[in-house]
């Protein structure tokens, strides 16, 4: 689960059931009671139905945790904690950074920090497109060191800077008396 419409949908489901649940989090679910067969087979089917599942093994639960974590602190926070990410992630799971960097590796094909990297490039491009912030804003509520550090990966990721990102979206927008 990636998204609060994600977390409604579960919990609707659940509710078609019977079931209590004590939490829906993005990624995690906690029921009150034990789930019967054919109850897990019919939350797995309808869960299926709004393109979710269920996942039992350990290392794809632990990559789904890992992938929420980041995904809540890039786009759902006012501001990324200004920690890293590897500090976060092994305090928050309890498990070693390079034992979960070489897991996120191994099954994804790609680094943990590539993963937050492509969102953090994600969301920079939302502020842009809200155009709330300036530049060096959005490089502070990101947790960048610098507007430069930002452009730069910003640039890597895109192949424009931020700025020529921002010229072309304003380019797109045509004022209301213009149409």
């Amino acid at each position: 689960m990636v998204s609060n419409r994600c977390k409604t949908a579960v919990k609707e489901e659940l509710k078609k059931l019977g079931l209590h649940f004590i939490m829906v989090d993005l990624g995690e679910v906690e029921v009150m009671e034990n789930i019967t067969e054919q109850q897990r087979e019919l939350l797995q089917a309808a869960l299926l139905d709004t393109g979710l599942q269920l996942m039992d093994d350990k290392r794809a639960i632990l990559i789904e945790r890992i992938k929420t974590i980041i995904i809540e602190m890039v786009h759902y926070s006012e501001e990324i904690e200004r920690v890293n990410f590897s500090t976060l992630l092994s305090e928050k799971l309890h498990h070693d950074y390079t034992y979960l960097a070489n897991l996120f590796s191994e099954v994804q094909g790609t680094t943990i920090e590539q993963f937050i990297i492509s969102h953090k490039v994600q969301r920079i491009k939302e502020l842009i497109m809200y155009d709330e912030l300036t530049i060096s804003e959005i490089a502070w509520k990101m947790n960048y060191s610098s507007v430069a550090h930002l452009s730069h990966q910003f640039k890597k990721v895109t192949g424009l800077s931020p700025s020529h990102f921002k010229q072309l979206k304003d380019k797109k927008r045509t004022p209301l008396e213009e149409i």
